[in-house]
């Protein structure tokens, strides 16, 4: 019998208790973005860190500017690799309430729309019914073998869902202490609810606010118009020089740093079946604007983006009013790949701008944060054993997938403790995260406490 196969069968046994203690920890009401839920954000911490010494860590409650920080450590075996697992026990906000079918922090187990169990609550999904599959995988060998496979840390924040302001500073402060051979981050998805998946690649992202000023005082269109700058048609012009009519984007030295997607990868995406159809038209839609000869999935997976968030300038009340506007503004975020670098980016989007203003008008540039693109190996040896675990666990292919968004705490493992991240999770698509009746499935929490087990055994061979 190996080593893995009594793990196993103990969190199969085990279910009903590692939910209880799902339960407990759902009940919690750590909305980290307001300051009224301040003392269930340090509960659920405390829930952790005394969970975690349950186990045999050695856990511990890490102040912070804003919410704690858990961090914990258990030994391994000599010449074992050194793990860091992630997580986030801080939550959405509920509102709008009358939307949810019941409390969102009385979890219950239910039979969902396909007729499959699922976990309902708030941070089923996003992110305690994630990070618990990691915990009781841990427990299990624990309970089995007197100990871990291998040398394991644990780091869970409270402010994910409300722009992480502590993290940056705690793993600078920290970094000794936390730094690994590799970190594992549980708050991705599945393709579907029989495929695992590893996502080995997220988009960076740069945002920009410009701002253009033209005449001192709003004006009369009748009496300026026709003579005064129009920082709306200014802006607009600008804008509309973005992307040409391939929809590429024209900013020199865009593309610096940009690679092709291999070709093998770009076969395996197209064998998943998502077309331009399934795609878009859920959505109401069925063009696809980017750069043209690409598909959906490269396109929002691993290429680079120009986006307007909004804009404002002028009158927009009710009503009309003949106005030329004093100024104009545009929210623009660019989403980067591959070794595009967010400070080249930023300054290049920013020079673009200043060619095209006129010499008796200005502009004014405020950055909303920026980080660069993560791509993961795609034989990164870790990559190779996890997938393969993950495939012994749904008996599926284990796929590898990027995602078109972010998750900053990547970047900054990568940036402060030189550090690669292996993004596993076992979230879906429809698992309304951030949304009235979060849920999640309870084939993900118990398959995926499993597969944390496999993973561990696999990398530790």
């Amino acid at each position: 019998m190996t080593a893995l196969a009594p793990v196993l069968d103990t969190l199969d046994k085990n279910l009903d208790q590692s939910l209880d203690r799902l339960f407990d920890l759902l009940r919690i009401k750590s909305i980290s973005t307001d300051p009224a839920f301040k003392a269930d954000c340090r509960q659920a911490a405390d829930w952790l860190v005394a969970d975690l010494k349950s186990i045999g860590f050695d856990a511990s409650t890490r102040d912070t500017p804003g919410h704690p920080m858990v961090v914990a450590h258990h030994e391994g075996p000599a010449g074992s690799p050194h793990l860091l697992f992630y997580g986030h026990y801080d939550v959405q906000p509920v509102d709008p309430l009358d939307l949810w079918e019941d409390d969102p922090f009385a979890p219950a187990v239910k039979t969902g729309e396909r007729g499959t169990k699922i976990i309902t609550g708030r941070g089923s999904s996003d992110d305690k019914g994630q990070l618990m599959t990691f915990v009781e995988a841990c427990r299990a060998w624990k309970a089995v073998h007197g100990s871990l496979p291998c040398r394991i840390s644990i780091l869970f924040e409270g402010e994910e869902e409300s722009g992480s302001p502590s993290l940056k500073p705690f793993l600078e402060s920290h970094a000794q202490e936390l730094k690994a051979d590799f970190a594992l981050v549980c708050d991705t998805s599945m393709w579907d609810a029989e495929t695992p998946a590893i996502c080995v690649g997220l988009r960076g992202l740069v945002g920009e606010e410009i701002v253009i000023h033209a005449a001192n005082r709003d004006l009369h269109s009748g009496e300026y118009g026709g003579a005064a700058a129009n920082p709306i048609r200014i802006l607009a012009k600008i804008l509309a020089d973005i992307h040409d009519e391939n929809g590429s984007v024209t900013i020199p030295g865009f593309y610096e740093g940009v690679e092709e997607t291999p070709s093998q990868v770009l076969k395996s995406w197209e064998a998943l079946g998502e077309t331009t159809e399934t795609f878009l038209g859920p959505i109401g839609l069925s063009i696809p604007s980017g750069e043209k000869g690409r598909s959906v999935l490269e396109l929002t997976w691993a290429r680079p983006t120009a986006e307007f968030n909004g804009i404002s300038g002028g009158y927009e009340g009710k009503g009309f009013k003949t106005v030329i506007a004093a100024q104009a503004s545009a929210k623009v975020s660019f989403r980067l790949v591959h070794k595009q670098d967010p400070v080249k980016i930023r300054e290049a989007f920013r020079e673009f701008v200043r060619s095209r203003i006129p010499a008796d008008c200005s502009v004014e540039f405020h950055p909303h944060g920026g980080s660069p693109a993560i791509q993961l190996s795609y034989d990164s040896p870790f990559l190779i054993k996890a997938k393969d675990a993950l495939t012994d666990e749904w008996g599926k292919p284990a796929l590898t997938l990027a995602m078109g968004g972010s998750i900053p705490i990547v970047g900054d493992f990568q940036n402060f403790l030189d550090m690669e991240s292996l993004m596993v999770g076992f979230g879906l698509p429809d698992d309304r995260i951030h949304s009235p009746n979060e849920k999640y499935e309870l084939s993900s929490f118990h398959k995926g406490q499993r597969s944390w087990a496999r993973i561990l055994d696999a990398l530790t061979k």
